[in-house]
């Protein structure tokens, strides 16, 4: 059976293991409408426009009216 010659410290074994855990900042794109951030592939929440066409109507879109 193996067995471990010494003791591995607790920043030897968390710097192993640091690689699992990195986080990484979502990729962001410019709304083509709106110019405004948003993830990629979704709805703007700004202006609540995908692929070019109105897909939801917002608050304060209903308020200036």
């Amino acid at each position: 059976m193996a067995v471990p010659k010494s003791k591995v410290s607790k920043a030897r074994r968390n710097s192993r293991n640091s690689n699992n855990f990195k986080a990484s900042a979502p990729t962001l794109v410019a709304c083509p409408e709106c110019h405004e951030l948003k993830l990629p592939h979704k709805v703007c929440k700004n202006c609540g426009t995908y692929n070019g066409k109105k897909v939801i109507e917002l608050e304060k879109d209903k308020k200036s009216k």
